[in-house]
């Protein structure tokens, strides 16, 4: 809960200051850093959680003799004790953040009175009409995301025979996916041209859709030697898959991500903007993960529930960018991108 709560704080100071310190031209590319050191970190945590809980850690960390001073002696302390020293890292990483220099009024610390403006704020988002597809898109994507993870659990059991173990590790090749379209977008997509990934969302729903016909059934016994490693085809294949299906993920989110964030700095505040964005997700995880749920217990094949998630996604998308269409009939609105911010804005 106090984890959560601090992600919570934090991640709106995290996006948000990118509008105060970068010009909007450069946002696509510092999110698309951003997303990719995330997901690096994700990974890498990852790696250090599986070390901690192991016997060679036990082994070794319970043992350093200036642990005990604080106290410390059995393994579970001393994973804890290394996390708590990461944060501290972080957190002094965080001092040589710069000052940029933004200043806004006062903040009241009573919820009942941030309520109204937070439901102000949520109001300017979703009827800009730049902000409202981007908040739509970054919405799906992270319910889709949080998802797919306990998808490609449930699906690498059934379809392709793998253990809770080998199952963890398609879900890191769809972070590693994640990531290089995210540095592919940063490096090739201007704020100017974000809409014009939208078509990546479908094909990615198209893909997922795809992916519920696969199993290793269908796949040749051929193994490929990596110097001591031998990885059957079938599970090569998933793997493509699984980066395949990330790539298109991280491709079309950084944008968007940058979109509404540039918008949202225009109308509100680099603040106000990614906490609205953030409340959005996480009603999304929890809405398409109570979904997942009722379909894992009405007992349907995970073939279906994931062809079901990739028609979402796919039907998804289609709406919203016949969303974007009917709002670029009315005017072009891209050319709002890179104006200032409004001096009305909270």
């Amino acid at each position: 809960g106090v984890v959560g709560l601090g992600a919570a704080a934090y991640s709106p100071a995290k996006y948000g200051i990118l509008t105060e310190l970068l010009p909007p031209q450069q946002l696509v590319a510092a999110n698309g850093w951003i997303e990719g050191t995330t997901v690096g970190s994700i990974i890498l945590g990852t790696v250090l959680g599986g070390f901690l809980v192991s016997e060679l850690a036990g082994r070794y960390l319970v043992n350093l003799s200036w642990l005990h001073w604080f106290g410390i002696t059995t393994v579970p302390e001393t994973a804890l004790a290394v996390i708590v020293l990461v944060y501290l890292v972080a957190a002094l990483c965080n001092l040589k953040i710069p000052d940029t220099g933004a200043r806004y009024p006062h903040q009241t610390a009573n919820p009942l009175k941030q309520l109204p403006e937070f439901i102000q704020c949520t109001k300017v988002l979703w009827t800009d009409k730049l902000g409202q597809i981007s908040m739509a898109v970054t919405t799906l994507f992270w319910g889709a995301g949080a998802t797919l993870q306990f998808i490609v659990i449930k699906w690498a059991e059934h379809a392709l025979g793998l253990d809770l173990s080998k199952a963890a590790t398609l879900q890191a090749t769809v972070a590693f996916g994640v990531a290089a379209g995210a540095a592919l977008a940063a490096s090739r997509v201007p704020l100017k041209k974000s809409l014009t990934v939208l078509p990546v969302g479908m094909g990615m729903g198209i893909l997922c859709m795809v992916l519920s016909l696969y199993s290793r059934d269908l796949v040749p016994d051929v193994q490929f030697s990596i110097g001591h490693f031998h990885v059957p085809l079938y599970l090569l294949l998933a793997g493509v898959f699984m980066v395949s299906i990330g790539a298109m993920a991280g491709y079309f989110v950084v944008p968007m991500n940058a979109l509404l964030q540039h918008r949202g700095y225009v109308l509100l505040s680099a603040g106000h903007s990614i906490a609205v964005q953030n409340f959005n997700e996480n009603v999304s995880v929890l809405v398409m993960l109570l979904m997942y749920a009722m379909l894992i217990r009405l007992d349907l094949p995970i073939q279906w529930i994931i062809g079901l998630f990739g028609a979402f996604v796919l039907g998804t998308m289609w709406l919203v960018m016949r969303w974007n269409a009917r709002n670029m009939r009315q005017r072009d609105w891209t050319q709002l991108i890179g104006e200032s911010r409004h001096e009305s804005a909270p």
